[in-house]
């Protein structure tokens, strides 16, 4: 099949560092590729790819020239999928509804895969005006605000079998991994850290609409020692520093859609411990990859039975259940269902 892939023009494909969605975009790409596909990416033209690359933007805006306004280049995105639509097969957007009224104009089958939150004020909206617009989510509780929208199936991501090394050694330190926000959970990481007096390493992207909360708020417990902050990871730098961790600390207070840090870990053999919300109870099995808590108390004590797992058992799941070529091929499927039904 000839197939296009239309990314976020923020960060490059793949992200250069912090960057969930155009990552899970570029391993795609990449085993649709594998599988015999003539795939074109529409991104930034400081990507990377098997595909072919069709530069929408010189460079991904969060790293480049300050100032651009990415309406303008997610216009520019959505022209250029609409001057080239004709020569694909299917059309598969990761930029949520913003291409829509084109898309659905093109003639082209096509189908959008979700990567945020869904509890927003006028999305329902969205769904009422293109109403049989397929959509693909990333767990089943991501879909939960919008059950009327045509979902055509939920894919889980995956990521290369090969790309993190595990280890099965018990860990020294945990770890948290992501955007310093009051959502993801940080300060309750480091109560929880400072509870079983265990060090605390934090690889993590600080957005710079919240440097004030992480002034206030997180800056002043941070004291290099048992409290660290790494600062932002690449996949070469990510390794190993999940893979010596004791346990991943996921600790969110918000309707997270999938979380892939937390199958980062699992590749490096490492569970999680992670509260109760959002897409947790699909990707963590409770005692085998790790624990899900109801709050702190729970995932306090569940630091005290985390050595008792079998790190190996936890990497095998992540083979059998969260591997990019699954994730490709169950892809594949809903794109042949889409042109078969034309």
């Amino acid at each position: 099949m000839k197939i296009a892939q239309l990314a976020p023009l923020a960060e490059s494909v793949p992200p250069k560092l912090y960057g969930g969605t155009e990552r899970v975009i570029a391993w795609l790409v990449d085993e649709l590729v594998d599988l015999g596909h003539d795939v074109t990416l529409f991104a930034s033209g400081d990507s990377l790819t098997k595909a072919k690359l069709h530069a929408v933007w010189p460079h991904a805006l969060r790293l480049g020239r300050r100032g651009v306004d990415p309406n303008a280049a997610c216009a520019l995105l959505i022209e250029a999928v609409a001057e080239r639509a004709r020569e694909f097969d299917v059309i598969h957007s990761h930029v949520d509804w913003l291409p829509l009224p084109v898309l659905c104009r093109t003639g082209v089958p096509f189908l959008t895969t979700m990567h945020g939150r869904l509890d927003l004020p006028g999305l329902s909206d969205v769904i009422g005006t293109f109403a049989d617009a397929p959509f693909v989510s990333i767990s089943d509780n991501q879909r939960r605000p919008l059950a009327g929208a045509n979902w055509v199936g939920t894919i889980q991501h995956g990521l290369p079998q090969d790309l993190f090394r595990p280890s099965y050694e018990a860990g020294s330190y945990l770890a948290f991994l992501g955007r310093l926000t009051a959502e993801k959970g940080p300060e309750a990481a480091m109560r929880i850290a400072r509870a079983v007096r265990m060090p605390l390493r934090i690889a993590a992207k600080i957005p710079r609409a919240e440097t004030a909360y992480f002034k206030k708020k997180l800056e002043p417990e941070i004291d290099g020692e048992n409290i660290q902050l790494v600062g932002e990871v690449d996949d070469v730098r990510k390794q190993p520093f999940l893979a010596g961790a004791a346990a991943l600390l996921f600790p969110i207070d918000w309707p997270e859609p999938f979380g892939l840090v937390m199958i980062e870990a699992m590749a490096c053999g490492t569970p999680v411990i992670a509260y109760r919300s959002g897409s947790v109870p699909e990707v963590v099995e409770d005692g085998v990859t790790g624990f899900i808590a109801d709050g702190e108390e729970q995932a306090i004590e569940a630091i005290e039975h985390v050595v008792r797992l079998d790190r190996r058992k936890v990497r095998a799941r992540f083979e059998e259940r969260f591997v990019a070529s699954r994730m490709a091929r169950e892809y594949e499927e809903r794109y042949r269902e889409l042109v078969a039904g034309r």
